[in-house]
């Protein structure tokens, strides 16, 4: 069992995330309880932010920065610069991990924003979300799938050591796609209900994509109603979620999950506000295990544990301590 971070820190400098980065690395890396990743500081701006921070990666689709938030251009060429900009970031802070964790031996996350939370907030050249748009979104996932073969490759190269590559695919929004929930333009009606075939295609896609690189893929949803079957059933072999946002049909289907071998981490570390003790949480753990009807000796292999979601609107001695916690808690079930 192992304890991990969701992504996000608090901050909004370079010198922020070198200490996140410091913080994970000195938590989660070389304990067999821990899982370290690449941390994220939102708080630097929209290009060190979940949306802009991925279509860095996307180099076969061209996006800039308005005032209402990430557009695609609709052009080719060169790059905008936001778009550059958000690229070098990733990059200059891909060298930092490179410099600070040389030699890691130990399983290593990275995380990237999934099509769907993607279609839902990034717009189309001429106005409204990508969303409104099946063939712009079918245009998206499969540019994100060549993504993230890329990102995986550059990891790779630059922790050539690591043991694991986890692929964590973030889709906060998925929930509303598949409901009609996300907002049009205008903001007097929703965006038509994209049906279950094909939101998993488009998951499909880059899950595959990060498979075939080598890389477990999970994905992230902290949202009501995160359809952890429809995720597995697209090739996610781990599943997010915050234990507070799961409703009867959940908690069946993670208890399912674990049972066949896929991996169910855990949200229960607060991400904000006052953090409990060690102690409460492993209690709250194995409360749930014992509700579902499952042997933690038997499935502790397959569950992690982790905050409820991103640690942004959390102090920098909070964050750490989350971390701690999650750590701890997995090496307590563990025995």
């Amino acid at each position: 069992m192992r304890g991990t971070g969701v992504g996000s820190f608090p901050g909004d400098t370079q010198r922020d995330y070198d200490e996140a980065l410091s913080v994970v690395l000195g938590e989660l890396a070389g304990d067999a309880h821990g899982l370290a990743f690449v941390p994220e500081v939102p708080g630097r701006g929209a290009g060190a932010a979940m949306t802009g921070r991925t279509l860095g990666l996307v180099t076969e689709l061209d996006a800039d920065l308005q005032p209402e938030g990430w557009r695609l251009t609709g052009t080719s060429g060169a790059a905008p610069l936001d778009q550059r900009r958000a690229r070098s970031l990733l990059a200059q802070d891909l060298d930092t991990l490179e410099e600070r964790a040389a030699g890691h031996a130990g399983p290593f996350k990275v995380q990237v924003t999934g099509p769907w939370t993607l279609a839902a907030t990034v717009e189309r050249p001429r106005g409204d979300k990508l969303l409104a748009d099946h063939g712009a979104r079918r245009e998206l996932a499969q540019a994100l799938a060549v993504a993230v073969t890329d990102h995986l490759a550059d990891v790779r190269r630059r922790l050539p050591e690591a043991t694991e590559l986890v692929l964590q695919l973030d889709e906060p929004a998925l929930p509303a796609v598949l409901a009609a929930g996300v907002p049009t333009a205008s903001g007097f009606g929703k965006h038509r209900t994209v049906h279950p075939p094909e939101a998993s295609e488009a998951l499909e896609w880059v899950l595959t994509a990060a498979s075939a690189a080598g890389a477990t893929p999970w994905v992230h949803c902290c949202a009501p109603d995160g359809p952890i079957g429809l995720l597995r059933g697209a090739g996610a072999h781990g599943v997010m979620v915050d234990l507070d946002l799961l409703d009867a049909d959940g908690h069946d289907a993670a208890a399912e999950a674990l049972e066949a071998g896929d991996t169910i981490v855990l949200g229960v570390v607060p991400a904000t506000g006052p953090l409990p003790g060690d102690k409460v949480l492993v209690e709250r753990v194995l409360r749930w295990l014992d509700l579902l009807g499952l042997d933690p000796e038997k499935v502790g292999g397959s569950l992690a544990v982790s905050p409820s979601c991103g640690l942004a609107g959390s102090t920098r001695a909070e964050a750490r301590h989350a971390l701690e916690l999650a750590r701890n808690v997995a090496r307590s079930v563990s025995g």
